[in-house]
């Protein structure tokens, strides 16, 4: 298994982060066919296989806002206002994603993209994990 990891800085606010490009490239250098494991080893965000910059990513913003609100119902209590949300939100979208790989290239449908969701906006930094399982 060919792993690698990625950093990133998804900012100060509640972001949907395209890593579509890091995961082709890594997934090109393999050549082979198998599958891409996407993987966010942090309680707080979530990966997400979706159409990008049509306003998809603003709708998915606004629903997660709609399901999990950013208020005081939350137990888990440290934080921002609502951070609490920022825990539950992975039961939904999930820390993890399985794309499978064809010849070196993603088999991913046309319009869709691999983004990394985070309505944590105390933490900034994320890191995710790529692991290529070769089929041969």
């Amino acid at each position: 298994m060919r792993t690698q990891i990625l950093e990133l800085r998804t900012g100060g606010s509640e972001s949907i982060t395209d890593i579509t490009r890091q995961c082709d490239d890594f997934v090109a250098e393999t050549g082979g066919d198998g599958l891409l494991n996407v993987f966010v080893p942090h309680s707080t965000a979530g990966v997400a296989i979706i159409e990008l910059g049509s306003g998809s990513d603003d709708d998915l913003l606004s629903s997660l806002d709609d399901l999990l609100p950013a208020d005081d119902r939350w137990r888990h209590r440290h934080g921002s206002r609502g951070h609490g949300r920022s825990h539950v939100m992975p039961a939904f979208i999930a820390p993890q994603t399985t794309v499978p790989v064809l010849s070196g290239r993603l088999g991913l449908g046309t319009w869709q993209s691999i983004a990394v969701v985070d309505l944590n906006v105390d933490n900034p930094d994320r890191t995710v994990r790529l692991s290529f399982l070769s089929s041969g």
